[in-house]
């Protein structure tokens, strides 16, 4: 707050008062009172209206720098109302009664798109909930007809039912914490579910695994955590070389603070300009781009938001052409066991 901005919006009041001690300086001249007074009246008037515009303006510029200092330092800028307090000049408490209706304004607007939002979540789980029940009977039928049509179907299926999984985890990604189960947990055990659930493509694909060093326990939501590696072991089966021989590795390494699981695969690979992009939303990069990957950008950046909540951190590392390596570090006993 400038001083000369504040004096430019009393110009209008100075000028009245400028005109005031003239008025009064023209009747004290027609009568024969002291020179002495006719010189303190104005200049008394003058001078309380100088302080008084001083005061105002300390006044002022205090609470402005206060509420601009705070409001800089704030990361949540929404919660100033909070902080500041109610000043004492008319002005600062028109603006705090002023916030605070468009707090209460905010916060009902809020709680109207969360009620949404909520709804919608909601709708989405009942929805996926009820469309397993036909794809798994579909799967009944093609078990009790196989042929090289109903091989075909099942192979779609298992994509479906991919997709249906990750929109599921879509839904919840946003309210993890009230979902998990954080608990000590055998890798071995939870690398086995992952790949008993991508057992079909990895067959059809002729993928090699190597699975090593899992006995290490760790304190995470299995759940959770399964439906991470099957995006990491999905992505590489997909991006895997055609005229190679196809491999994925899988192991643990253990440290004093921590444990690494480790998924090595021999494919395509990622470009190295590329890689600082593949947590983020919608990002499919060259190889996703290619007609036959059908690529939605959505399986990482799950990987990575989950991942996060759980505490766990996600690190890939990728040459063009030689493979990917992906890590997830797992801090020893960053959680209470819940058993």
């Amino acid at each position: 707050m400038k001083f000369k901005d504040f004096i430019k919006e009393k110009i209008m009041n100075i000028l009245l008062l400028l005109f005031v001690i003239i008025t009064i300086e023209i009747f004290l001249i027609i009568y024969p009172i002291a020179i002495f007074i006719k010189i303190y009246i104005p200049i008394a008037i003058l001078l309380s209206y100088v302080i008084g515009i001083l005061i105002e303006y300390s006044t002022k510029r205090r609470f402005y720098q206060k509420l601009m200092s705070t409001l800089n330092e704030l990361e949540e800028k929404y919660l100033i109302n909070e902080i500041i307090n109610t000043p004492n000049f008319l002005e600062g408490k028109i603006l705090k009664e002023a916030l605070n209706e468009i707090d209460k304004s905010m916060i009902e607007n809020v709680n109207k798109y969360k009620y949404f939002q909520e709804e919608y979540k909601e709708y989405i789980e009942l929805w996926i909930h009820e469309i397993k029940l036909p794809i798994a009977v579909s799967k009944m039928v093609i078990e009790n007809n196989k042929n090289e049509a109903t091989k075909s179907i099942d192979e779609e299926l298992n994509k479906v039912e991919n997709y249906i999984e990750q929109a599921l985890f879509y839904a919840r990604s946003n309210t993890v914490e009230k979902d998990y189960y954080i608990r000590k947990s055998s890798l071995k055990e939870i690398v086995n579910e992952s790949i008993k659930k991508n057992k079909n493509s990895l067959i059809q694909e002729k993928v090699n695994l190597n699975l090593h060093d899992l006995e290490s326990e760790v304190y995470t939501d299995s759940k959770w955590l399964i439906f991470i590696l099957n995006q990491i072991i999905q992505n590489s089966v997909k991006y895997m070389k055609k005229d190679n021989k196809k491999e994925i590795e899988i192991y643990s390494v253990k440290g004093n603070e921590k444990v690494i699981l480790y998924i090595k695969d021999n494919g395509i690979g990622i470009k190295l300009g590329e890689i600082s992009k593949v947590f983020e939303k919608g990002f499919t990069g060259t190889n996703g781009r290619k007609s036959n990957k059908k690529s939605t950008g959505i399986g990482l950046y799950l990987c990575k938001k989950l991942c996060d909540k759980l505490g766990i951190n996600i690190i890939l590392n990728s040459k063009e052409k030689e493979g990917t390596e992906v890590k997830l570090v797992f801090p020893k006993g960053s959680f209470i066991s819940l058993e």
